[in-house]
């Protein structure tokens, strides 16, 4: 079952990350993507996942990825939203 959580309890845990970043270092969130070896990592357990061939510790490695995926999104997200603004008061 998915986890639910207080969307308003989590904007206000994340929002003062992103006031610490200049513009350069937003542009570098929003364009990050992980590295080749990571991605392939990724790559490789999603497969197995959809194959039902993951074992325990994969299963376990891969919701980590999973999380840290869905986390980086929203921070991406966010951080693509403040650029914008800051564009359009210039």
């Amino acid at each position: 079952m998915a986890s639910v959580f207080d969307t308003a309890a989590f904007e206000r845990g994340t929002d003062p990350l992103l006031d610490l970043l200049t513009e350069e270092q937003a542009k570098a969130l929003v364009a990050y993507s992980g590295d080749e070896a990571l991605r392939a990592r990724i790559d490789e357990l999603a497969r197995k996942n959809t194959e039902g061939l993951l074992a325990d510790e994969e299963r376990a490695e891969y919701e980590g990825y999973v999380r840290a995926n869905n986390f980086m999104s929203i921070l991406q997200a966010k951080a693509r939203k403040r650029l914008c603004h800051a564009q359009t008061h210039e």
